[in-house]
Parts: C-alpha cells; structure tokens; sequence
C-alpha cells in the first residue's frame, strides 16, 4: 500500500462538521462520527466503499429517536403530553429527531410539544415554558451544544421534577433519568483507529463506514424515586446499567 502523510486531517465529530468538511475539501482525509446514515447524508457512495476522502462511525444516535421515546413512556406510563427540546441551529439534527419522534408519538398516542433552545438562556427560558405548561415528561433532542450543556438540563429537570430522557451516558451519570443511546466511548476509538490507518497509508476511500452495533440503556434509580417514579421490572431487565 502506498503510503500518505496528508498536511492534515479533519475529524468531525457532527454531522454538520462532517458536512463542513466535506464541502471544504475533496483531498483532505476526513474521519466523521455521524448520527444518521451516511449514504442517506450524502458523506459517502457507500457504506462499504465510501469511494471519496471521507469516512468513519455512524452511531445511530438519531435513528434511535423512536426506541428512547418508547422507554420514555414505559418509565412514565401515565405520560401523554411530552415536551421535545431541539437546537433549531442544528437543523440537520432537529429536523431528523422531529420528523421520528412525532411519527413515533403518533403510535403511542402522545401529544408531543417542541421547544427550541440554542443558547443557555433559551435553556432557561424552554423550563419557563415547562413550569408553565406542565408537560408529563421532556425528550432532549440529539445535539452537540445541548450535550455541552448536560449539568445545566439535569439540574433544571431535577429541580422542576420532570422526567427526561437524554441521547447519551453522560446525563444519567450525572443525576439525569435515563438515556439510551450508541455507546459513544466506543465510537470515539474506532474514529481513532481510523485516523491512525489513514496516517499510515490507508485511504478513506477504501476504509469501511463502521456501524455501531453496541447500544446502551442507562436509568438513574436515585433520579426515579426524587421523581416519585417506580422503575418497571421491563426496564430493568433490559438496562445496560442502572445508577444507584
């Protein structure tokens, strides 16, 4: 194999990086962590030949949109009004995570509200509305600034007790309630033995995309009984950790 020692090379850890990237540069190696499928963003030919300058992880955390409101609703059972928290700057994510989660509200019979935050003090301002409008329970979309701000939403839907779920690990070790998500430690080192592949000669044309294949429910049992909440043997049976 030849080798390359490319000047540089991007890691993009969005899809709207990878997008970015991609946009940029047809030369430059890309290693991308996307949420959705690739092929379907337009970053790849193929998942099994991606044929550009681009490649990586696709993690499914947006195509799990479905499943977490499902889990969502077997912790809240009485749950029918669900309030859905997006970034609307990050359009490629909110418009991915509305479009599944109310085809999957529909199906469970949820009336679903959408609230948009792309600041930390819309934040603020998306729990004004909460207190006021007393939703059953929150959904916190897939987004890179809203996962920034993890201490921020736990903190505000433990104080105004409400039950949320979240994308990934992070909040439920932190005091949020639950999250379900592609286990992300996991997808971050495959995007790091991709880059020290392409640095020794491979090209990302010919490197594969990974799928994730290793998902994870994590419930904080703490967080559930603040909430007044009994975790249902269902879940319990199914958890990949639960928090105590």
């Amino acid at each position: 194999m030849t080798r390359i020692r490319p000047d540089q090379m991007i890691a993009a850890f969005s899809n709207m990086a990878a997008f970015t990237a991609k946009a940029a540069t047809t030369m430059t190696p890309i290693v991308f962590l996307a949420t959705e499928d690739p092929v379907k963003l337009g970053l790849v030919a193929s998942l099994a030949r991606p044929g550009g300058n681009a490649t990586g992880v696709n993690f499914y955390s947006g195509e799990l949109t479905a499943k977490r409101l499902e889990l969502l609703r077997e912790m809240v059972p009485a749950a029918t009004r669900v309030a859905v928290l997006v970034n609307p700057t990050n359009a490629l994510a909110t418009e991915s995570t509305l479009r599944d989660v109310q085809s999957a509200a529909r199906t469970l019979g949820l009336q679903i509200q959408v609230v948009n935050a792309s600041t930390s003090h819309e934040i603020n301002a998306a729990f004004t509305t909460f207190v006021r409008e007393r939703p059953d329970a929150l959904f916190v979309g897939l987004d890179a600034f809203l996962n920034s701000r993890r201490a921020q939403l736990v903190n505000l839907a433990s104080r105004h007790t409400l039950p949320a779920t979240f994308s990934n690990r992070d909040f439920p070790e932190i005091g949020g309630l639950m999250s379900y998500g592609s286990d992300i430690k996991d997808a971050y080192r495959q995007v790091g033995v991709y880059v020290g592949r392409i640095l020794k000669g491979a090209k990302p044309a010919d490197l594969p995309v990974v799928q994730a294949s290793k998902f994870e429910l994590v419930i904080n049992a703490e967080t559930a009984r603040m909430l007044g909440l009994t975790v249902p043997p269902s879940l319990l049976s199914v958890a990949d950790e639960v928090i105590e």
